[in-house]
């Protein structure tokens, strides 16, 4: 039985931070089956579309963070050219997404990647975290790229980092007062 828990309640959880330090051999994944839409590049996108994207992926393993940043922070940061957001848009609507930052350099952080609760189990999950992978690879350059899960997100996340490159180099054990009630996703 999963508990359910309330806005306020304290929640323990733990970080992981993964990195890989190589590209990886496997080559761009083919298009899931069933899927009609596309990747987009996100060109110059308004702080609400990443709110809602971050939201509609983010509100089943209590993402929030975010909200605490300011809308011109949040601009600024969207709109570096090391910076770039896609969106993965199916039958007409957004199915996920992810965010890629090199403003490290020789780095590239993959800070957002998730799938909208309605896409999760198509297949789509797999293919969009390879893409991810071989976009963040494409920047000349780059020599690491690095991610971090946490015990919040989808209990199948940290498996999928680790199956598609990434090694875990650290963890940090950390509590959240939650802004509103939650039950952690199931399996």
């Amino acid at each position: 039985m999963t508990r359910s828990y309330r806005a306020g309640d304290t929640v323990p959880y733990t970080v992981t931070f993964l990195e890989m330090t190589a590209r990886p051999v496997y080559t761009w994944p083919h298009t899931p089956n069933g899927m009609s839409g596309a990747l987009l590049k996100a060109e110059q996108p308004p702080v609400w579309y990443f709110r809602a994207l971050y939201d509609a992926v983010g509100r089943d393993y209590a993402w929030t963070d975010i909200h605490a940043s300011e809308d011109d922070d949040i601009a600024d940061w969207l709109n570096s050219p090391d910076v770039a957001l896609y969106s993965l848009i199916d039958k007409g609507w957004p199915q996920g997404f992810f965010l890629l930052d090199w403003r490290e350099g020789t780095a590239c952080e993959l800070c957002y990647f998730g799938l909208v609760p309605e896409s999760v189990g198509r297949g789509l999950g797999a293919w969009m975290l390879r893409t991810a992978i071989l976009t963040a690879w494409e920047r000349e350059g780059v020599n690491k790229l690095t991610v971090n899960t946490c015990t919040l997100d989808h209990p199948r996340a940290l498996n999928q980092y680790q199956k598609y490159g990434f090694t875990p180099v650290r963890q940090e054990n950390r509590t959240r007062v939650l802004v509103r009630d939650w039950s952690p996703a199931a399996t």
